[in-house]
């Protein structure tokens, strides 16, 4: 498949992130509506690309575009959403986004390979995979095929069967060495090193203290030469930890684990709120490099 304009500004992007001249400001774009946050908001094309507009305007690097509700509560209470449904919600949002923003890098936010292959030949340019590609036994050689970026999540078990209580020896390790061997499989099915993203799955199978606990020390998580992305935005660790706040009352919260990834190593954020956040990584970034070149939007 030729690279096309988004292709393109995608790898310049995550090289920039590689490289760690600055942090990548993923958008959340839900087409669900049942997602904890903000299920139900951009459900029809014209809503959905208006906010994908804003975004971008606002200072997303990247959209990440979901069909299906990944939120843990979701799977213990229904089954997988079929895929048809799925790549009905996902692709005329996709083509119609193109249109008027060719350049922009789109990610698919799915673990179904078949979802993935369409949105591909659609223009999607990465793949974000919560299970690190084991819920789907031809994910890996399809992605190796198709040659894009691909993010590997941590989550104990399957989408389908996340423990409610998980039990780890030290959950920091557990969680490094589960994305170092997603890590080695990928690239045994032929996917370049180049073309990997790891996400330590914040609040996917784990505590508000296993959480925090990720946070403080994900330095630890950090694998050279392969971006980490954090995605903390609005989750429940910070509304528990605020005296129950509603998804849409955490700002504040979101923006100090934002701060605190990429103090401690994240290359890229997965927010819902990217113009606040955009600021933030922005002032953290001017921070890290205060003594290098000045970094550039």
């Amino acid at each position: 498949m030729p690279l096309r304009p988004s292709d393109i500004r995608l790898k310049e992007l995550l090289q920039t992130a590689r490289a760690g001249h600055r942090t990548l400001v993923m958008g959340i774009l839900n087409v669900t509506p049942d997602s904890f946050s903000d299920g139900g908001r951009f459900l029809t094309i014209e809503t959905a690309v208006i906010q994908a507009q804003r975004m971008v305007e606002d200072g997303a690097d990247i959209l990440d575009i979901g069909g299906e509700s990944t939120r843990p509560a979701t799977f213990h209470t229904s089954s997988p959403l079929d895929p048809q449904e799925e790549l009905d919600r996902i692709i005329p949002v996709i083509q119609a986004i193109l249109i008027t923003m060719p350049a922009i890098p789109i990610s698919v936010d799915t673990y179904k390979s078949c979802v993935a292959l369409k949105a591909v030949e659609t223009g999607a340019a990465m793949i974000n995979d919560i299970s690190a590609m084991r819920a789907d036994v031809n994910m890996p050689n399809l992605i190796s095929s198709l040659s894009v970026p691909v993010c590997l999540m941590h989550m104990p078990g399957l989408p389908t069967s996340i423990p409610s209580h998980p039990d780890y020896e030290d959950v920091v390790s557990n969680v490094r060495q589960f994305l170092e061997e997603r890590i080695e499989s990928a690239i045994s099915a032929g996917i370049l090193r180049d073309n990997l993203i790891i996400d330590p799955g914040f609040g996917f199978g784990k505590t508000v203290e296993q959480n925090l606990n990720i946070l403080r020390r994900l330095q630890e998580i950090c694998i050279p030469g392969v971006p980490l992305l954090s995605g903390t935005s609005r989750k429940s660790m910070i509304g528990k930890t605020l005296a129950d706040l509603p998804p849409n009352d955490r700002l504040e919260g979101t923006a100090a684990t934002v701060v605190m990834s990429i103090m401690n190593g994240a290359s890229i954020v997965r927010v819902h709120d990217v113009r606040e956040m955009s600021r933030v990584v922005r002032m953290t970034d001017a921070v890290l490099h205060a003594q290098d070149v000045p970094v550039v939007y």
